[in-house]
């Protein structure tokens, strides 16, 4: 009765033949897989193949749908294909002609006109990317999870209708059932011309030719990464932005990455949004936006416009309420457990789709194996979400573990913190141009003094942070900090030198060892 009952609720009749029929397979325990994981970015493929590996018959069903532009592309999800993996290798780029221009100041004779070619890059980047996306079918055939090009949506708990590129459609069950389908950029749908004339993220690390002169807006770490490596690779690139910069981030460390941005070339429009953007006959966007302090309207020109202001999780077309799945309606996001269990008990969800998770790709790679290992049964463990360290790939890198000064406050009140910093020259860059920047740690201010937040700015920031963030899951303290000798001469070190409080009002700009 409940298979005709969800008939009567809008099920074709094609389906209640297949709704029935997998209702006696799970009365009698029966199902074509042990696992199905929707979506193959980074969690579900880490999952699917941890899974796998422990003896679990897997399948993962993947199909990216074109963006508004028909950009489309391989297995791997955002971070391969239009996120981590392209930006940094554009922002290396951008990184190396301003190593060229400095190299002037060494004693290397560079020629004063230098130019870039971005068809060279984006075939080079563009090609690495897929074989990135080659690699991980290979990695899927050689682990036995079958892979399905094909875009999947719940018919009930246990069974999932799959749609190929052509139309095709069959349906597969499973004992258990993992969402990852991640997000995809927003639009905002306000303003005219937006979709019609402007671009994402999922669109500009596969333009065959130069976006040219560039408006990119917003203010996310998306945003600036991607004006960062325009600008680095001698673009017109100007951002716009509507209030503030790097929302989350601790402010002061913004406010640098930003300053540093405008000192390397690239333009800023602060307290602005735009109203309209139309194409004019010479192919040329005029956009059209509103100072929000005097209320004035401005007018310019650019080749393209970028948006970048927000992402939508890929959770409208999974059929989630068919089955009860409870997601945040303000957000889209699924709500999970601990365990990172839905509503629907044989149900899960990992990665961005998930509500309160952090969207980085190695959380959803962490909290993917631990699924499947607890699926298992061979073990307990859940993911640990807390002091997930990260890196804005930005012209000055800035990486951060903890919290921000400001959450840091709204937690345990200004009186009960200790924030050390220091201002510091990096070495490398005093001959070609001198320019400070800025380490925070943030502490509690009685005991031990155990660090809360630690944020850094300056070259390899990642790789600076990674090895810090360790520190947090062994408790570090002020203490531990003060006790670790550097190593000389690196930016790094700062990090264990700090005396400074910025309670005490003194200047903490390093003048020398």
């Amino acid at each position: 009765m409940a298979a005709f009952s969800r008939g009567r609720q809008g099920i074709k009749s094609l389906c209640w033949f297949r709704t029935l029929i997998s209702t006696r397979n799970f009365s009698a325990g029966k199902f074509d897989y042990d696992l199905v994981v929707i979506g193959g970015g980074s969690g579900g493929l880490a999952c699917s193949k941890e899974a796998a590996q422990l003896g679990q018959r897997v399948a993962v069903l993947d199909y990216v749908e074109p963006s508004l532009k028909g950009t489309k592309w391989g297995l791997g999800g955002t971070c391969v294909n239009v996120g981590c993996i392209p930006k940094k290798l554009m922002h290396q780029a951008a990184l190396l002609g301003t190593a060229v221009k400095d190299a002037r100041k060494y004693g290397w004779q560079i020629p004063e006109s230098l130019s870039h070619d971005w068809s060279t890059m984006a075939e080079a980047v563009q090609n690495h990317v897929k074989s990135l996306n080659w690699g991980h079918r290979v990695q899927l055939q050689d682990k036995k999870v079958k892979y399905l090009n094909m875009k999947g949506n719940l018919v009930d708990k246990h069974t999932i209708r799959a749609v190929n590129a052509k139309g095709k459609e069959m349906t597969v069950t499973a004992k258990n059932i993992v969402l990852a389908t991640g997000g995809r950029p927003k639009y905002p749908t306000h303003v005219p011309g937006a979709m019609e004339f402007g671009i994402t993220s999922d669109d500009v690390f596969w333009l065959k030719e130069s976006p040219k002169k560039t408006l990119v807006v917003g203010a996310s770490y998306v945003a600036l990464e991607c004006a960062g490596f325009l600008t680095g690779i001698g673009l017109d690139t100007t951002v716009m932005v509507r209030s503030i910069a790097l929302r989350g981030f601790d402010q002061q460390m913004s406010g640098l990455v930003t300053d540093y941005m405008e000192a390397y070339g690239t333009k800023f429009s602060w307290k602005c949004t735009p109203k309209s953007i139309e194409k004019l006959p010479s192919g040329i966007l005029r956009v059209t936006w509103m100072n929000l302090n005097t209320k004035e309207e401005h007018q310019d020109t650019f080749n393209s416009v970028l948006w970048a202001v927000g992402r939508a999780s890929e959770t409208k077309t999974l059929n989630l309420d068919k089955v009860g799945v409870e997601i945040n309606i303000e957000t889209g996001k699924i709500i999970v457990a601990a365990d990172e269990a839905t509503s629907v008990p044989n149900i899960f969800a990992i990665g961005d789709i998930a509500e309160g998770r952090p969207e980085l790709t190695p959380t959803a790679i962490k909290a993917g194996k631990l699924l499947a290992r607890r699926l298992v049964g061979h073990s307990t463990e859940l993911m640990n979400y807390d002091n997930v360290a990260t890196t804005v790939f930005t012209p000055l890198e800035y990486g951060c573990v903890g919290l921000s000064e400001e959450e840091a406050e709204r937690r345990h009140g200004k009186d009960q913190i200790e924030v050390k910093y220091s201002i510091f020259a990096m070495v490398q860059f005093t001959v070609a141009w001198k320019r400070a920047t800025r380490i925070i740690v943030v502490c509690l201010r009685e005991g031990d003094q155990r660090v809360l937040g630690m944020h850094f700015t300056g070259p390899s920031a990642g790789e600076v942070t990674q090895g810090f963030s360790l520190g947090f899951q062994c408790g570090l303290t002020y203490e531990h900090l003060r006790n670790t000798v550097g190593i000389h001469p690196t930016c790094a070190e700062e990090l264990i030198k700090l005396n400074i409080t910025k309670r005490s009002g003194l200047d903490a700009t390093v003048t020398g060892c």
